[in-house]
């Protein structure tokens, strides 16, 4: 009875609510932006009776006139009420766009709005600097060209903890927070071109990578839809593109629509699609665009690409491609299979940006994973900020961060549980951590899906003697893995791997393709871009990719900006072929060098890059010790060591030829043109004397390959040989234990080899030290009992 007068309370609710919005009469059926009895809802509806349209919310944020029926008219302009107030100042038919959400979302959402404009989804800073980089273009180490004209300009958000914090990182860091930056030039023509092939990379930039940035809605294909500005999250579109609400007037047939007309954001609010409802964020949302780079979006759902087509459906059909690739199903992020959605983790700083810009992840992200799990001598709340965040070669060390009750009032217009506990926890940059509080020992994770999970973090864990063995090995004793590597440097059970970025940027034939940048930046008063007409944005030159090969297992290892060892994976290895106006190659496989960087001198480095990544991949079971210690490609020294390829600066032709390698043919083509500046593997960050050979990372002071003293640390290769050079024959000793273990019919597996190896060792050390202990006492005593005899 209850729900069923709930019921009746809510369709006589929304049919009043309806029955006052003249707008309704067209869109008959569209869904409820928000629920009618939200505290959201009704703010609009408050704004809305000010500007004297009573009970309609439509016009709070499209504008328009609600007082014709005509649709022209109705779709221009704005109520009079607008003009001097908070409000659209015309007619927008996507309210979300970041061109003028300021007179939207801004009324409410002021301090975002402000923010997003320097957030690093909206300037791509950080792919912008690594592609120029990897064309010679960039301005050295300093981000300084990113998709708009932009400084600054306003109060960073944040507690003043926070705000401190960034403050000295920005100091220690300059080239990467960049004060102030410049749009990017216009693509070049065929013909700059031509005098100046690598500026092609503008128009690599403006086709090809600049499509994810918030201002514009991107490409329209399967897995890629979305929308701009606020509604880029939190409005939802399938990976098809079709509007499946009631509205008649949106077309149900055509791609590019919203799903529904409804907000998705936190836990309070309730999306109802075909009866079924969800709250947050959907992971799928933001993987419409972190599909590319570092592809974190799809591999926290388990997605892998492939060049292949398998499996097949029940018609024969290949795989369909998402976000035009194709993918294996791989093991997923463990937080993935909890049900947490990408905003559990990440703050609104993270998201929104704080107003300030930077050039990469790691400057716009404030969370590490000991923000919740700790470490096993330290509970969150006893560690000190700026754990795990050190941007230096030393664990942090100081006061306990502890949790807070203070939420800053931007906070509080987002869903924050009821459940206080004993406060939240804290990032490591000192902003509050909304859905993690404190219980005692435990914390209680309100999740944005509507779940709630209690977390022990692993000081709580090892208490419990819920931790194996090897956990506490690795975790405990061995204190290096926790002070100086980073938590999924381990726990990551995957990483995306693309090796050989090889780009072909073709200006033959008067080839042309859309500049996305400059469509986004198309705005009207009406706050529409220009990607429904992207023919109008054409530039000279067509852009296509592909690579060498893909690996996914045991990334290789580096120090990243934070100064902690992390896996490293294939960044911008930008090899690089432009084709001029005449059908001729102007660059071929061409890999930039640039003098005086990277660890070398006036011959220049390769410009390819290796970059660390949080791969967002984590398991609770670890890669193995051996996947590190006895593996060159922890070390940086390559897949196997670099060994499968041949030389590849070399061309290869291959057909008919004499055992000394002369073809015999005079009609060939070559089968694998040469890449005359790579001369290893595009896995190999350091050669086998220790030079490093391509960039690895382009952002940060301390990102490096492992330094000598750091691999000799890491590197335990060949340690089999060390007691197998005399076993089970060689020594007289071990060849007589080996007989007798026969004799016994004894079989060593591995647990007894393991066994032999931890008493063998602990018996050498006693030996070592017990001896000239021995030795030690032997003498006090002979020199005690010495002079005894002699006083006597």
């Amino acid at each position: 009875m209850k729900k069923l007068l709930f019921l009746s309370l809510f369709l006589t609710f929304s049919i009043k609510l309806f029955a006052n919005n003249s707008c309704t009469g067209c869109h008959n059926g569209i869904e409820h932006i928000r629920d009618p009895h939200s505290k959201m809802m009704q703010a609009i509806l408050k704004v809305a009776d000010k500007a004297g349209a009573k009970g309609n919310d439509c016009v709070v944020c499209h504008g328009g006139n609600p007082n014709s029926d005509d649709k022209n008219v109705s779709h221009s302009g704005t109520l009079k009420y607008f003009k001097s107030h908070k409000g659209p100042k015309e007619f927008y038919p996507s309210p979300t766009s970041q061109w003028i959400n300021i007179n939207t979302c801004g009324i409410c959402h002021a301090e975002q709005v402000k923010a997003q404009w320097n957030s690093l989804m909206n300037t791509e800073a950080g792919k912008v600097h690594g592609a120029l980089w990897s064309f010679g273009k960039s301005d050295g180490y300093n981000h300084t060209e990113s998709n708009y004209n932009s400084t600054n300009a306003h109060e960073r958000l944040g507690t003043k903890t926070y705000q401190e914090y960034m403050k000295e990182l920005s100091k220690k860091e300059p080239q990467a927070f960049p004060k102030e930056s410049t749009m990017l030039p216009k693509a070049p023509t065929a013909d700059e071109v031509e005098k100046d092939p690598l500026l092609s990379v503008y128009t690599y930039l403006r086709q090809e990578c600049l499509r994810c940035h918030t201002g514009g809605k991107g490409r329209s294909r399967r897995g890629d839809f979305r929308g701009m500005g606020c509604a880029s999250c939190h409005i939802p579109y399938s990976n098809e593109g079709f509007y499946e609400g009631n509205d008649t007037k949106i077309p149900h047939n055509k791609v590019g629509h919203l799903l529904t007309h409804q907000i998705q954001s936190s836990r309070k609010v309730k999306v109802n699609i075909h009866g079924t409802k969800y709250s947050g964020v959907p992971v799928e949302t933001c993987t419409t665009c972190h599909n590319r780079g570092k592809r974190i979006g799809v591999s926290y759902q388990g997605l892998m690409e492939t060049e292949y087509q398998s499996t097949f459906d029940a018609e024969g059909n290949g795989q369909p491609k998402l976000h035009t690739k194709r993918y294996l199903h791989l093991t997923e992020d463990i937080h993935y299979k909890k049900g947490m959605l990408c905003q559990d983790c990440h703050t609104s700083n993270d998201m929104h940006g704080d107003g300030f810009m930077t050039g990469a992840n790691l400057g716009a992200v404030e969370i590490e994973c000991q923000d919740c799990h700790g470490t096993t001598k330290k509970y969150p709340w006893e560690l000190p900020l700026g754990y795990s965040d050190e941007f230096a070669l030393t664990p942090k060390e100081g006061k306990a961060r502890g949790t807070t009750q203070t939420l800053a009032e931007y906070l509080k217009k987002g869903a924050i549980p009821k459940d206080r506990g004993e406060g939240f926890l804290l990032s490591a940059r000192g902003n509050p951590l909304t859905k993690a509080v404190r219980h005692g020992n435990k914390i209680m994770m309100h999740l944005a899906s509507g779940k709630d999970i209690e977390l022990t973090p692993l000081k709580g864990l090892k208490k419990e003697g819920k931790l194996s063995k090897k956990a506490l090995v690795s975790m405990d004793k061995i204190e290096a893995h926790t002070n100086k590597l980073e938590c999924y440097t381990c726990h990551a059970t995957w990483a995306p791997q693309c090796y050989g970025c090889h780009v072909k940027i073709d200006y033959s034939k008067g080839k042309q393709n859309p500049d996305y940048l400059a469509a986004s930046h198309a705005h009207d008063v009406h706050g529409n871009t220009g990607e429904k007409t992207l023919k109008d944005f054409l530039v000279d030159g067509k852009v296509t990719e592909t690579r060498s090969y893909l690996r996914w297992e045991n990334p290789a290892l580096s120090i990243n900006g934070e100064g902690r060892v992390s896996p490293t994976i294939p960044g911008c290895q930008t090899t690089i072929t432009v084709i001029g106006k005449d059908g001729k190659a102007l660059l071929q496989n061409h890999i930039v060098k640039i003098p005086n960087v990277e660890g070398a001198g006036e011959e220049g480095q390769n410009a390819i890059t290796m970059s660390q990544v949080n791969p967002h991949t984590i398991s609770k079971k670890s890669r193995t010790c051996e996947s590190c210690h006895t593996s060159k490609k922890a070390l940086g020294m390559g897949i196997n060591g670099g060994q499968y390829f041949a030389d590849q600066s070399k061309t290869s032709v291959i057909d008919l030829m004499t055992a000394e390698g002369k073809v015999l043919p005079k009609k060939v083509d070559e089968q694998i043109p040469a890449i005359p500046h790579l001369k290893h593997d595009y896995s190999v960050m350091i050669d086998e004397n220790g030079t490093q050979v391509q960039t690895v990372d382009n952002h940060w002071s301390l990102a490096n390959p492992l330094s000598a003293k750091q691999r000799s640390k890491l590197d335990r290769e060949g340690t089999c040989y060390a007691c197998h050079q005399s076993i089970p024959k060689g020594d007289l000793a071990i060849s007589a234990m080996n007989h007798i273990a026969n004799m016994a019919g004894i079989e060593i597996d591995k647990e007894m080899h393991s066994d032999i190896l931890n008493k063998t060792v602990k018996l050498s050390a006693w030996i070592q030290i017990g001896l000239p202990i021995l030795f030690l006492l032997g003498f006090i005593l002979w020199f005690i009992v010495r002079r005894s005899r002699n006083n006597r």
